[in-house]
């Protein structure tokens, strides 16, 4: 990185502001909502399982081997991602005979994926 890049994210002086830091950490996440989050997102970080999502974002739901092929992946794969989904709390599942069924698990699901897509295409 040029000099002249780290120079704008860094203050050229040192005085803190107490007022605002002591606001914010009035307000600073609990270490177990600090653990969802980071659990959350990093979810999100896998291109399979933002493939997964968004397939599930743009219809009801959909069984594993569906969701394979979206994918471009084996079943097995999808479903190690599945599972890893469904640990977060992002896909529910619904068994009917020997077919297994997934979608996203609520709105806010919808709402992080929708808002996510939407800021990346402002980036």
């Amino acid at each position: 990185m040029a000099e002249h890049e780290l120079d704008r994210d860094t203050c050229s002086i040192t005085d803190v502001d107490q007022e605002a830091v002591s606001y914010v950490l009035a307000r600073a996440l609990g270490p177990d909502t600090v653990d969802c989050l980071s659990r959350l997102f990093s979810s999100l970080s896998d291109p399979t399982r933002l493939k997964i999502l968004h397939a599930l974002l743009v219809t009801d739901e959909l069984c594993v081997c569906d969701l394979a092929a979206i994918a471009d992946l084996s079943v097995s794969a999808v479903s190690h991602q599945l599972r890893l989904l469904r640990d977060r709390n992002l896909v529910s599942a619904r068994r009917d005979g020997r077919m297994v069924y997934y979608r996203l698990v609520d709105e806010h699901v919808t709402d992080l994926m929708a808002a996510g897509i939407e800021h990346s295409c402002h980036s």
